[in-house]
């Protein structure tokens, strides 16, 4: 079972941006443009999401001669219920998270 990831507003944007491209493939550069997060954010947020068993990330060959392979990054089943835990409780008014029905 995966260890609890690090829900900062960072990467819950990278984890919504995966979750819109699900079942696609994203490359980091992608992820850096929707997300607007500079590489030295971004690339340690999508390395902690692989470890933590929430993505799966392999290397893709270029179309383009000459150009290296990628890295592409997919949800894995529990990084796609994360994902979409988290962003139904960015949806949930703050006093029913807590449980107060008021």
């Amino acid at each position: 079972m995966p260890r609890s990831p690090n829900t900062s507003p960072h990467t819950r944007s990278v984890l919504e941006a995966l979750l819109q491209s699900h079942p696609d493939p994203a490359y980091g550069y992608d992820l850096s443009k929707t997300t607007g997060l500079r590489s030295g954010t971004l690339y340690p947020i999508l390395q902690r999401l692989h470890a933590q068993g929430y993505l799966e990330a392999r290397w893709e060959e270029s179309l383009h001669p000459g150009k290296p392979p990628r890295h592409v990054y997919t949800l894995t089943e529990q990084g796609t219920r994360l994902a979409r835990e988290l962003r139904e409780t960015a949806r949930t008014p703050p006093q029913l998270v807590r449980g107060a029905l008021s």
